[in-house]
């Protein structure tokens, strides 16, 4: 079976690239999720923050947003302690403050799904690359859509984070044209 070249032959990698990346995510939770993990990431493999993600679910509140921003600095302290994340004061505060901009945005828009999908007119970009050279580490979208996050109050949502964001969610295929998911994929967001 051809997948991506990225996918190493790791079960947990495996299963994510086939059942996970690049399919659309409209749930407001779910996206707030990934955003925060893909912050997680910078300056790490997406594997390490992959293998921590329950971890990640369970001290986060599952991602709830309407909790986090109760979060203290007892409760930053705490985090910082766990072995189960990255303990990375500004990654762990960026959280907080980003459930606080995740909710003001609900409000604003009704959903974060609708205001993050706004960025690519509400359906996926089917893109047709045959080598990983190709895909891009950002774009103008990921670019404008980093700069409004930013103006909103959120953190470590840089323009490549926000591309791999695009990516893990569905807003854009970058499955290559010969993986087995780029057809499943492309047919399934028509």
């Amino acid at each position: 079976m051809t997948r991506c070249d990225w996918v190493t032959d790791e079960e947990l990698y495996i299963d994510y690239h086939d059942h996970e990346w690049g399919v659309p995510v409209y749930d407001d939770q779910k996206l707030f999720e990934l955003l925060n993990l893909e912050g997680a990431q910078a300056g790490l493999s997406w594997i390490t923050v992959l293998r921590k993600r329950e971890r990640y679910r369970e001290v986060f509140d599952q991602f709830d947003a309407t909790q986090i921003v109760h979060y203290d600095e007892a409760k930053v302290e705490a985090l910082l302690q766990d072995p189960g994340i990255i303990r990375n004061r500004r990654k762990v505060n960026a959280v907080i403050r980003n459930a606080r901009a995740f909710l003001t945005i609900q409000e604003e828009f009704g959903s974060f799904s609708s205001y993050i999908w706004s960025f690519v007119g509400g359906k996926p970009i089917i893109n047709a690359w045959e080598k990983i050279e190709q895909v891009p580490s950002s774009t103008p979208i990921s670019e404008a859509m980093s700069k409004d996050l930013k103006k909103r109050g959120f953190t470590f949502v840089g323009s490549t984070i926000c591309y791999a964001f695009m990516q893990a969610s569905g807003m854009v295929n970058d499955h290559l044209t010969s993986c087995v998911c780029y057809k499943k994929e492309a047919v399934n967001s028509k």
